[in-house]
């Protein structure tokens, strides 16, 4: 599977917000229930958040055959702010491509610790590339609480 990573652009907003809702709704279902899927996956129709992130964060993208199939971003120098790959790839070395940049790039940032905000589902992936979890934090997202994990790696 031949996967470039890129610089995201205003372009793939549909892509992104695509793979994002999908995501959430197929695979982090194992692990909340539908009104906290239905809430999350919501945050995709919020273009103008989504815009302002590929314009001002490190924000890429994989592409293969000129598609995004899943993208990550660094909202400030050192935190990870996201990472999502197409429901239909999970398992196939797209993440870690991601993670490993926006890896890269906290370190061109002059950091040697990055940290994030992961969910249940995402936190096996994390642990297994090397972060630890430095606790478990509850979260109220549009009168919705949503459990998940603040986690952070020395690079």
């Amino acid at each position: 599977m031949s996967i470039a990573i890129r610089i995201a652009k205003a372009g793939d907003l549909q892509e992104i917000t695509s793979i994002f809702r999908d995501t959430i709704r197929h695979v982090n279902s194992k692990d909340y229930n539908p009104l906290q899927i239905a809430v999350w996956s919501g945050a995709a129709d919020d273009t103008e958040r989504w815009l302002k992130r590929i314009n001002d964060y490190y924000f890429i993208v994989a592409e293969q055959n000129d598609r995004v199939v899943g993208f990550a971003y660094l909202s400030a120098a050192n935190y990870f702010g996201g990472l999502f790959v197409d429901k239909d790839l999970q398992g196939k070395g797209i993440a870690t491509r991601l993670l490993n940049d926006i890896e890269d790039k906290a370190k061109d940032n002059g950091h040697d610790i990055i940290e994030s905000d992961v969910s249940i589902t995402a936190l096996p992936f994390f642990e297994k590339h090397g972060y630890k979890v430095e606790r478990k934090q509850r979260k109220l997202v549009k009168g919705m609480v949503f459990e998940n994990f603040i986690v952070s790696k020395e690079i």
